[in-house]
């Protein structure tokens, strides 16, 4: 009997050690682990009519797909074509979205609805991208179509924002009052694709749409037009320049000042009537291919010339220089034909200048700097091909927006001795009207702006180097 008592103990604590780790596993809820993650966007099932009908007459359509959608605020985001009078309702439940037209359809037409990237699955968010739904009101789909790209013309650069229109209506008016026969909206890169569309003759535009009309009806607002109509079924491809046409900017009124005992006032700043000024130095030193410049922070509406002068390591006047107050009035440019690796010092007098606010320069100061060396620049050798003088372009070097070269285009070669390290944008304008700057276009003028059109080449100018470059100007149009 001891034995086997002494079996079935044993047996027992088993049991009762197991036991709890073997429930509690159970009742525990443990994720799984592992597993590629769903990158599928959700995809058409079923359509009711069918993608591509003919002979639509219904005024509801319903749309399935094989997951659970999110559509996303589709009267943004979705774009029909034609363009309908009365945008349908559209709703999206479920693996649903229903469609009900609430326009009068027009006979022998083919229409879309281009869902743009309105489109996502319920769990990844992932985007049904260029799903458009087709069908026609006739016997046919339309197989018309026009590609093409839009520009900013006076920098070269696209705007996804702007929609590009085609428009029956040949009257110069019509793109001011009526809206466009189809539109779509440019993608990321500034291209824009017409599909499924009725061969024929259109004008086409482009246009930054500021109040949702799609039509040009602000002077403010970008529009790009082409010379003569095109015709789909003919034309396939097009290039266009937006533009925003002169215009005087409106001015609102300034808010009225607030009674001193309303506004809260800093101690610190009513006590502080110092006038500051900053400068161009690079780390103490002066580049010697242009001037120096100290900048105040408000305009300066007095200074005494004779309370400021640039000297030598040894504090000797220097009188071949020049000082002037830029147009802005807060800033002073010391221009000097700077030599290398020269040391100067720039002496600023107690009450050299006040500036609006009646802050004074308060105290005499010297600032010492030293002009580069000439190892500290490259030499620029620029060859170019393909000129067309008739276009009158300019070759500009550019960084963070800044020019630094601006050249007229006439000969092949240009050197230049001494430039800046750094790396450059170069860009092309064609200033036809061989003024020297970049003009706007006017579109009830029928003048198309002057395109400046940024290369894909980056010119990286190293110190102590020279540089060369060409450019051929037969592809930068």
């Amino acid at each position: 009997m001891k034995r086997i008592f002494h079996k079935y103990s044993i047996a027992f604590y088993l049991f009762a050690f197991i036991a709890p780790l073997f429930f509690s596993s159970c009742g525990q809820q443990i994720p799984p682990t592992g597993g590629p993650r769903d990158t599928i966007p959700p995809m058409l099932v079923l359509a009711v009519p069918n993608q591509g009908a003919l002979n639509f007459k219904g005024d509801k359509i319903i749309l399935t797909f094989d997951e659970y959608i999110n559509l996303d605020n589709p009267f943004e985001k979705l774009v029909y074509s034609p363009t309908p009078k009365k945008n349908p309702l559209v709703e999206g439940k479920l693996k649903n979205v229903t469609i009900k037209i609430k326009d009068t359809l027009e006979e022998n037409t083919t229409y879309s609805i281009d869902f743009t990237n309105s489109l996502r699955d319920i769990n990844e968010n992932n985007p049904l991208r260029d799903f458009t739904y087709t069908f026609s009101t006739g016997s046919y789909i339309d197989s018309g179509f026009l590609f093409g790209k839009v520009f900013i013309a006076e920098t070269g650069k696209v705007d996804s924002t702007l929609i590009a229109m085609l428009q029956q209506n040949f009257d110069d008016s019509a793109v001011a009052k009526e809206k466009p026969k189809y539109y779509t909206k440019l993608k990321g890169d500034g291209s824009f694709a017409f599909k499924f569309i009725k061969p024929g003759k259109y004008n086409l535009f482009a246009l930054k749409d500021a109040d949702g009309g799609k039509t040009y009806n602000q002077p403010s607002e970008m529009i790009a037009f082409l010379d003569s109509p095109v015709t789909v079924g003919v034309d396939t491809a097009m290039r266009l320049y937006a533009f925003e046409e002169p215009h005087e900017e409106i001015i609102k009124p300034k808010a009225t000042a607030a009674k001193p005992d309303q506004k809260k006032v800093d101690p610190k700043k009513t006590e502080d009537k110092r006038l500051k000024f900053n400068n161009n130095l690079e780390g103490a030193k002066q580049d010697i291919l242009s001037p120096f410049i100290l900048i105040a922070e408000n305009v300066i509406k007095e200074f005494d010339t004779a309370k400021i002068r640039l000297t030598d390591k040894d504090f000797n006047r220097i009188g071949n220089y020049s000082l002037q107050q830029d147009t802005s009035g807060k800033q002073f440019i010391v221009d000097l034909k700077w030599p290398e690796n020269t040391e100067y010092k720039l002496i600023i007098e107690k009450d050299f200048a006040t500036d609006s606010l009646n802050n004074k320069y308060i105290k005499t100061d010297t600032l010492s700097f030293i002009t580069k060396r000439t190892t500290e620049y490259g030499s620029l050798d620029i060859k170019i091909d393909n000129i067309d003088t008739a276009s009158h372009p300019i070759i500009m070097l550019k960084k963070e927006n800044k020019i630094f070269l601006q050249q007229k285009i006439v000969e092949k070669r240009y050197r230049i001795k001494l430039f800046k390290p750094g790396d450059y944008q170069i860009e092309i304008l064609y200033d036809l009207n061989n003024n020297g700057k970049w003009d706007t276009g006017n579109f009830w003028e029928k003048r198309q702006p002057e395109h400046n059109i940024p290369s894909k080449q980056v010119l990286q100018i190293k110190a102590n180097w020279d540089n060369e470059v060409k450019v051929d100007l037969s592809i930068i149009k």
